[in-house]
């Protein structure tokens, strides 16, 4: 799996980094930063959630 945020549309919300903080972070620059681009498969089923929960939909994964 390859995870993939549109950074034009991302407001580094952290609404992704609540849900699985293994792979996204909102530093204090206020920039979202993807951690591991392709996550182990055991975190599918969180990363999925973080893409349904982001709230402009930015986030994709391939995969």
């Amino acid at each position: 799996m390859r995870v993939n945020v549109d950074f034009d549309r991302c407001e580094s919300n952290a609404v992704c980094m609540g849900v699985v903080p293994e792979v996204f972070e909102v530093r204090e620059d206020d920039f979202l930063y993807v951690l591991q681009e392709e996550p182990p498969e055991d975190l599918r089923a969180e990363v999925e959630e973080a893409a349904r929960m982001c709230p402009k939909q930015a986030i994709t994964i391939e995969g």
